[in-house]
């Protein structure tokens, strides 16, 4: 598969819509719903949003699913999957968000979703069709619809299903680290009609009251409905699992306790490298046929179905996975809280690139690269939407002086890792910004480098990303970066390494950063920067990982 084709894009997001949202999920049935009728729905400022209905065979109203789309409200319908709505007794609302399909208003992605998704569950709540109480679902986008109206309280909102969506946009689905995720956000904005956009959405660095207003994260506390979350390991917006944490320990009256997640080894669409879960490649494969209808049977119908007797958290637990040689330690498990329970354990960086638990020695010397901003590391798998993905290995990348591979000794015992993962990096640039990337490895004893989580940080946003948080850094003045990876789970093998690679950049994962400390969106003004890495007791940089604890 070569990058950033047109063609590997378009098979690839349709697989992943299809996969999520239709055919994948559609179950074989001899019944004949109603044909979809096609409905209006007027938003507060006068904008009407169209709408496919599906009804059940009978005798109505019944309670209703809605899904929200910019990807064309047909395509959410396609192989029968409604049918799985309507047979369960759901009326099934697929709505063309504003601006897109037969909607009418401009599409600026996910700007009006929060009030449009309080408009779309208060009309569906009034119609005749409808007994008044609505449930929402989507994936990805849709997810991220969901979520929006989910934090407007719509009062006929019941309950959710959520599908890999994040928690916040500000991070997730447009900057990680302050640095803009320049393949997928650009080229997504781009395909959507919104190329126009993109210039000012990489100026939007910064926190600020828009940001605040229209993302998920700022208003969570709003929130008063159950929500089923589901995520992959390897999907662009894994961090959603912590819309889970939130809502489930400190959620509003509604929402807290009663929360259900479900984090799968797959990305955002099929993984690609020489790793296969077994029985769990592709969020088609992991997710149970029924999990989605019993889970609105509970709360829109009042069913007693278990599904609330059940563990809140369940989770893959990812090993050495080669195809077709994969490891009985694969497999699901089960958690009352998220993360289990953990230590967060150091692995200290070392001279002769190795990590050890142990503290560095004092006078240890630092390391030292060039980092050139026209002849960035490639991107080789990884958290990706619009080219490859997944647990690729990372030797493809080759031996290059601005890349740096620190492991530890061959594992005898296994390690078992399960929550949230972190860099405390010791760093320093001759210049006035630069970004430094980090990635956790497990190192197969074969060589495979298959990575599992990679994150950047901005030096400049190194404080925080709030306009006062800005600074600038002092050629050659070292300085902590905390970089967050997000939350894995996986056991590193005896005869495994695990592995911290450090470099500064990934392209076309993100954005490659000038050094020149040039505001975001002008116009680049590359310059070769020395950036040093700083291994000494004083100045330990440290890999954390949360190992499990019985």
């Amino acid at each position: 598969m070569k990058l950033q084709t047109v063609r590997i894009w378009q098979a690839s997001m349709l697989a992943m819509l299809l996969a999520l949202t239709s055919a994948a999920w559609a179950r074989e049935t001899t019944a004949k719903p109603s044909p979809s009728v096609e409905e209006f729905a007027t938003m507060r400022d006068g904008v009407k949003l169209a709408a496919d209905v599906y009804k059940p065979q009978g005798e109505g109203p019944w309670p209703v699913v809605l899904m929200r789309t910019p990807y064309g409200k047909g395509n959410m319908a396609r192989g029968g999957s409604h049918m799985r709505y309507t047979d369960a007794g759901y009326v099934y609302v697929v709505q063309d968000v504003r601006g897109k399909g037969n909607s009418e208003g401009e599409y600026i992605p996910f700007h009006h979703d929060r009030e449009d998704g309080y408009d779309t569950v208060e009309w569906a709540a009034k119609q005749p069709w409808s007994n008044g109480k609505i449930g929402m679902t989507g994936a990805s986008a849709m997810g991220i619809a969901t979520n929006l109206a989910a934090t407007a309280n719509p009062p006929s909102l019941e309950a959710a299903y959520v599908i890999v969506a994040p928690h916040m946009r500000f991070d997730e689905a447009s900057f990680v680290g302050g640095v803009f995720k320049q393949a997928d956000v650009g080229n997504w904005m781009e395909r959507q009609g919104a190329g126009d956009q993109v210039p000012d959405t990489k100026r939007r660095v910064l926190w600020d009251e828009e940001w605040k207003a229209r993302d998920t994260a700022p208003n969570l506390h709003n929130i008063t409905i159950p929500m089923f979350n589901v995520g992959g390991w390897y999907d662009i917006f894994a961090y959603g699992l912590r819309n889970y944490m939130y809502l489930q320990n400190f959620g509003a009256p509604g929402a807290k306790g009663r929360q259900k997640l479900s984090m799968g080894p797959f990305g955002h669409g099929n993984l690609s490298g020489d790793l296969a879960y077994p029985g769990a490649d592709s969020l088609g494969d992991t997710r149970s046929d029924d999990d989605e209808i019993r889970w609105f049977n509970y709360w829109l119908k009042g069913e007693d179905n278990g599904i609330m007797d059940e563990p809140p958290v369940s989770y893959y637990m990812m090993a050495s996975a080669r195809k077709e040689k994969a490891s009985d330690l694969n497999g699901w498990q089960t958690s009352e809280t998220w993360p289990p329970p953990h230590k967060p354990t150091r692995f200290y960086l070392q001279p002769g690139k190795k990590l050890a638990n142990d503290l560095p020695p004092k006078n240890a010397k630092s390391i030292s690269y060039k980092f050139d901003p026209k002849n960035p590391v490639p991107t080789v798998g990884g958290a990706n939407l619009t080219f490859e993905r997944g647990p690729m290995d990372q030797r493809a990348i080759g031996e290059r002086a601005d890349y740096l591979r620190f492991e530890t000794a061959t594992l005898k015992e296994p390690v078992s890792i399960a929550g949230n993962v972190t860099v405390e990096l010791w760093a320093a640039t001759d210049g006035p910004d630069t970004d430094f990337i980090a990635k956790l490895i497990d190192v197969y004893p074969d060589g495979y480098e298959a990575i599992v989580l990679d994150a950047p940080i901005r030096a400049r946003y190194r404080e925080g990303r709030r306009a006062e948080d800005v600074k600038m850094m002092v050629p050659g003045e070292p300085v902590q970066l905390e970089i967050d990876l997000w939350h894995t789970a996986i056991t590193f093998e005896p005869g495994h390494k695990i592995a911290l690679h450090i470099t500064s950049s990934s392209d076309p994962r993100f954005e490659v950063n000038d050094n020149s400390g040039t505001p975001p969106g002008e116009a680049a003004k590359p310059r070769v920067a020395t950036n040093t890495i700083l291994l000494d007791a004083g100045h330990p940089s440290a890999l954390v990982l949360p190992i499990l604890v019985d």
